[in-house]
């Protein structure tokens, strides 16, 4: 079966890393793979710590695909020979006042409804498990399960492993995806028994038969500053969030501030208003980062639906949509790579290449679990914004 894949972010690598190892000859369009939103990205893995009211399917879903991540990982390192910067370190949310602190208590009944893996923990007992925490903060959540990978690791790993696995990178745009062709800038028609669109904010025209669909998904800038620790302070080790916040630090000493979510359009400025309030907000929470060396402030546009809410599923009589995952790209990477090589490929999870890691997929699941019209994913599918002709 031959797959083209309009788009070489995180979603669009992993679908065609997924395709790919059960045998597709895949075809990814996009020029220049392994940048946009990805390439910004903080790469927290955090499905706890964003488990909001009204947004229980999301969470679902998120912790279904945190499920997959480890065997997500070893699959791309065993294909690439890369590292993929997955880290099982744990989260906390961090109260920096008592305002925070009762927004931090109806988090914490949230999260308890949905069952999820949280600890309320004193002032004291966060220091004990951040040390580089401010004395003045007033306790914390601990999520034991919520962790984080390298994002920029991670697409390097993505890139490889697709190399690895004959995976063809085509340097143009997609400007229009039908069913079995897409079309691009260069104005090259190439034909495919399948065709995934996931192209992040940057949506090509999507036709269903010869009419045009509108997916309404829209940018969301996102501004977010690196910074590099030194041997002047103390700094954290494990991922910290606090409302306004999140602070990511690395095994190789850099630290992820973000991020603002701002409705700019397609504006990737960086501003010196977003990069003082970052700084401001990190520093309140982790003192120790006023010594940190400043690398990098940059900006990207994340996908957003009118639900905020991803896109996963065929138009009728068009392509399949890998859309608008928001602020859960990364996070949700293994799940909809897995989702959409069971539609494309009709591929029971499971059934990777004996003797390999299983990349994602789910061994105790079922193609009916993971499929579109499946439980799982049925909040997601394209028909609740897009219909043929409308």
């Amino acid at each position: 079966m031959k797959v083209v894949v309009a788009g070489g972010g995180v979603i669009g690598l992993s679908v065609a890393w997924q395709c790919a190892r059960h045998g597709a000859s895949v075809t990814v369009v996009d020029p220049a793979p392994g940048t946009g939103a990805s390439w910004v990205a903080g790469g927290m893995l955090a499905p706890a710590a964003e488990a909001y009211r009204g947004e229980e399917a999301v969470t679902a879903l998120a912790l279904d695909s945190l499920r997959r991540w480890p065997a997500f990982a070893a699959g791309l390192e065993a294909d690439g020979g890369t590292p993929t910067g997955f880290s099982e370190q744990g989260t906390l949310v961090v109260a920096r006042d008592g305002d925070d602190a009762a927004v931090l208590h109806d988090l914490l009944a949230c999260q308890l409804e949905q069952q999820l893996a949280v600890e309320h923990v004193s002032s004291r007992e966060a220091r004990r498990l951040e040390p580089a925490l401010a004395p003045t903060i007033r306790g914390a959540l601990w999520l034991p399960t919520d962790h984080q990978v390298d994002n920029r690791l991670l697409l390097g790993a993505l890139l490889a492993a697709v190399r690895a696995r004959g995976v063809e990178l085509v340097d143009d745009t997609v400007v229009e995806a039908g069913a079995s062709w897409v079309r691009t800038a260069a104005g090259a028609v190439r034909s495919a028994d399948a065709v995934v669109v996931a192209t992040g904010a940057r949506v090509p025209t999507v036709l269903a038969g010869d009419r045009a669909v509108e997916v309404p998904v829209r940018p969301v800038k996102g501004q977010i500053l690196r910074v590099r620790a030194t041997a002047s302070a103390v700094f954290p080790t494990r991922t910290v969030r606090g409302l306004d916040v999140y602070v990511i630090p690395r095994p190789h000493g850099e630290i992820a501030i973000g991020a603002t979510s701002e409705e700019q359009g397609f504006d990737t400025t960086v501003t010196a208003g977003a990069v003082h309030q970052l700084l401001h907000d990190a520093w309140e929470l982790l003192p120790g980062l006023a010594e940190a060396e400043f690398l990098e402030a940059v900006a990207g546009l994340r996908p957003g639906t009118p639900d905020n809410a991803p896109i996963v599923g065929r138009v009728p009589d068009g392509p399949v949509l890998a859309l608008g995952h928001y602020r859960h790209g990364v996070l949700l990477a293994p799940v909809t790579a897995a989702a959409v090589a069971a539609l494309v490929l009709g591929v029971a999870p499971g059934s990777g290449p004996a003797g390999a890691p299983d990349g994602g997929f789910d061994p105790a699941g079922d193609i009916e679990h993971l499929a579109p019209e499946g439980a799982l994913l049925a909040p997601f599918a394209p028909g609740r914004f897009v219909a043929a002709g409308r």
